[in-house]
Parts: C-alpha cells; structure tokens; sequence
C-alpha cells in the first residue's frame, strides 16, 4: 500500500505532501522523513468550518470559541502522497534569473486591506503585519498572528517587505461569513491576552526574584551587625573579669600579674591611633545613641525596651506613610511621650539624628517632608530592632 503521508522522525509530525515537509525543514531544520500509511486527520468544525490536524488542535479549538462539532473528512482529504519533488520550469528560472540580474524597482506587495485593518486594530505595526500577511499568503488573521509569534525574534520584522514591480500577490476573497470572521477575532484576542499574561507573570517573578534578592542582603547586614554587637559586649565581658581578676589579688595581698601579655596590646592601640579617624555614620550614631540611652537607665530594662518600641513605632510610620505630616509632628510636652522617650536622656537626641528638629520654640519635633530619607529611616528601624532583640546590647 502506498504511503497517504510523510512523518517527521524528529518530532512525529505528519505532513501531506514533500511541499509540506519542505516547509517542516525550513521551520524547525528537522530532515528525518519517512513515507507512512497514516493519513493525516481532516477534523472540520461544523460551525465555522475550521479543518483541524490533529486532536489536539480540535481541543484547542474548542476550548477557545467553544464549538463542540466535528466532522472525520479524514478519508476523503487522504490521497496518495507523491514522493517527487516538485518541477520548476527552465525556462521560468532564466527568466527570473535575467530578471533579478536587472536593476527592478521593488515595491510594497499588495495585501488584504481588511485583513491589515484587523492586525493594525491588535496592536501590530504596519509593516509588521503587511510582512506577516505577505509570508503567510494573505490566508487569514490566525496564519498571519501565528507567522508573527514564530519570527517575532527575526531582525527584520519591522521592516516592509519589498517584491518586483512585476509580482503580483493577488489576495484571496473572503470565504468567511461575518459570524466566522468574528469568532475568528475574538480566538485571536484570547490568544493575545493569554501570550500578554505570560509577559507580564515574567515580570512580576523577576521583580519577587530582586526583591527577595534585597531582603536577603539586609537580613545578613543585619546579622553582621549583631554578631559585632555580641563580639563588643564579649571583650568588655572579659576585659570586667580581668579587672574583678586584679582587685581580688590585690585584696588578699598577691602581687599583680605580669604585664607582659597586656603589653602587646598597648603597641596595638599605639599603632591604631596613628590610623586616621573616619567620621561616624548616621547607623553608628544611632546605635551609640541607643547603646548610651540603655547605660544610662540600665537599672530600669523594662522603661529601656519601651522607649526602644516607641522609637520603632515613630520611626515606621514616618516610612510608611512619609506625606502625613501628623506623623512627623511630635509634641514635646505630650505627656505619653514625655513618659515613654523625652525623660530618658537619648530618647530625643535619637529622633534629632533621624532628621526631626526642634520647632516652635521647641514645643514640637518636626521631620521636613523635603529631609524624609528612607535609608535613614530603615537604618534607625534595623538598629531598634537589633537593640531590642539582642539580648548583649548595651550590656556594660
């Protein structure tokens, strides 16, 4: 029995004619074809005439305009397949090869101009759909939107194509009724919208990626921060014990320890006071700040914590909302905030480095709207933050 088809070994397409797997090379640069006794399936949907190839392409179908009926002309579209390759008349290829050898002029082919008007109203440029249209052989909306998506990356699809003054591309007459060329559309839009969502759910990953990116490079920040804080905590720990260490002896009448192995370190911070003094910034005066605001009132840790959460709870909500001027006015002789940050000595010096100044005859603190910096203010959060959950803070 002679072969109905050819099947593409590289993916398992089956194609009607050598014209077609020709086409299947150029497209995908698969070349494994073999002649089978498969014929190719010829579903036609009843409603708006649609021949679909496979069932798949029947499913699709009906998922985007929701018709359910199909007609088997499997049968009657199967023909033996040829296996010759098609014949170009000599006489045509000296003809066209003297013509292209002459300086022709070349001329924007001629197009469906109704066809055109729907791909411009997509959202397609000009030239990009007269290309699709012109590649596609003026077929229809679906061959032409299909063409676009598989040369969208072509260096050239913004170009207008060009053809000999002398070819003529004769477009095809409407076979459609106006309710087909309607459900025609409306597939197309879906297919827009759909291949539009795609877009912009790409976006919005690479946005969640670079965020989660940020977050991650804070959060280490921050922990370096803290483990410094634990390491200083540590050495006074230790320098207290050395001290405690020394009264002792001198209590019980023993004669100090040799200081041989302190002074190595007197020739470090000989040799660190030669290193020039770099000026604080803004994060470690904060955290200065806050560190002398805990020594100063380390007797009373539930009163430090507080203020602590008070700050945070200023600091947050000039950042979140940094155009409510009622956030960034603070009445200095409110008596909660008197209670809770002005009668801690450092409460309100820490504002003052987070830009607030002394108004009114230093009846208020205010924060310019113009002088709001969101790094300051993220800075001040991190640093109340570590303050209150790092349990080494201020220790000594």
């Amino acid at each position: 029995m002679s072969g109905v088809s050819l099947k593409c070994g590289d993916c398992g397409a089956l194609l009607r004619s050598v014209e077609e797997a020709q086409e299947h090379a150029e497209l995908t640069s698969h070349s494994n074809f073999s002649e089978s006794t498969e014929p190719v399936l010829n579903l036609v949907c009843t409603t708006c005439s649609k021949p679909c190839r496979s069932k798949t392409e029947s499913d699709l179908h009906t998922k985007r305009t929701g018709h359910t009926e199909f007609v088997d002309k499997t049968s009657e579209a199967a023909k033996p397949i040829s296996l010759e390759a098609p014949k170009v008349d000599a006489t045509s290829q000296d003809t066209s090869g003297a013509t292209t050898d002459q300086n022709e002029e070349m001329v924007v082919p001629e197009v469906d101009k109704k066809l055109l008007e729907e791909l411009e109203s997509m959202g397609f440029s000009t030239a990009r759909a007269t290309r699709a249209l012109h590649y596609s052989g003026n077929t229809g909306l679906e061959a032409a939107v299909s063409w676009i998506v598989e040369h969208e990356n072509d260096p050239d699809i913004d170009q207008m194509p060009l053809v000999p003054t002398n070819t003529k591309v004769e477009a095809p007459k409407p076979s459609l009724t106006p309710g087909e060329i309607k459900a025609k559309q409306q597939e197309l839009r879906i297919f827009g919208v759909v291949h539009e969502r795609i877009r912009i759910g790409k976006e919005l990953l690479e946005a969640k990626r670079i965020e989660e990116e940020n977050e991650r490079k804070r959060l280490l920040a921050l922990r370096k921060a803290e483990k410094e804080e634990e390491k200083r905590a540590r050495e006074k720990i230790r320098q207290k014990l050395e001290e405690d260490k020394a009264e002792r002896r001198r209590r019980l009448g023993l004669p100090p320890e040799e200081p041989s192995e302190a002074k190595p370190s007197t020739v470090v911070e000989e040799k660190k006071s030669f290193l020039p003094v770099r000026p604080a910034t803004k994060a470690e005066q904060m955290r200065e700040c806050l560190r002398s605001l805990k020594q100063n009132h380390k007797e009373d840790d539930a009163r430090v914590k507080r203020a602590f959460q008070t700050l945070l709870t200023y600091v947050g909500n000039v950042a979140r909302n940094p155009s409510e001027e009622k956030f960034r006015k603070i009445r200095l002789s409110n008596q909660t905030f008197q209670e809770r940050v002005g009668a801690l000595k450092g409460g309100i010096e820490f504002l003052e480095i987070c830009g607030f100044e002394k108004i009114e005859g230093g009846e208020f603190l205010f924060l310019p709207r113009d002088k709001v910096e969101m790094a300051v203010l993220n800075s001040a959060g991190s640093e109340l933050d570590s303050a209150i959950k790092n349990p080494f803070f201020g220790v000594l």
